[in-house]
């Protein structure tokens, strides 16, 4: 059951950006990763009403190296300049803020992390979904990849991909 998406998918794409997301501003992190997140789902489910079965025990993994390096860079330029902060970016700090909106919307309850890892972010994702099938905290799971990009005028990119235990690969094979 590999569903994969991608963010990015044309260069159009991301020359408009990823779609905006109510409730969040300034960065585009947590709109990428709710379109891949929607775009995987929707691969798999159709709509998110189609979900709520498969999806009691469907953990959410969400990964990247630098984070929202954006929201914290306007957190801190507001401080700095004496400035109050956007209420709305004390809210988006925290990248669990943009899980728990996909985790409504398509009624996932299985459990949410989310980290920075020193290596290759996917194979880390993988690994921690591999560590919640064996202890049986959930039977699927939607690994979330999202790194800004850190020049000015370039996109970020972002992937997530569905899977379940049956599904891991062996011998090195990537889904």
């Amino acid at each position: 059951m590999w569903e994969r998406a991608f963010w990015p998918a044309t260069e159009s794409e991301a020359a408009q950006g990823p779609r905006k997301l109510p409730g969040f501003v300034v960065s585009s992190f947590s709109p990428l990763v709710a379109e891949v997140a929607d775009r995987c789902l929707r691969a798999q489910y159709g709509e998110p009403s189609a979900a709520a079965d498969d999806g009691a025990r469907t953990a959410v993994v969400l990964v990247s190296r630098l984070g929202d390096f954006a929201t914290d860079r306007a957190v801190a330029k507001a401080v700095d300049a004496g400035r109050p902060v956007q209420p709305l970016l004390f809210f988006q700090s925290v990248p669990n803020s943009v899980i728990g909106h996909v985790t409504t919307q398509w009624q996932l309850l299985g459990p949410v992390v989310c980290f920075s890892p020193e290596g290759d972010p996917e194979e880390a994702a993988l690994e921690y979904a591999d560590l919640l099938f064996a202890d049986g905290e959930a039977d699927r799971a939607l690994l979330v990849v999202v790194e800004l990009a850190t020049e000015e005028g370039a996109h970020g990119s972002a992937s997530a991909l569905l899977v379940a235990p049956e599904d891991r690969p062996t011998g090195g094979e990537q889904p």
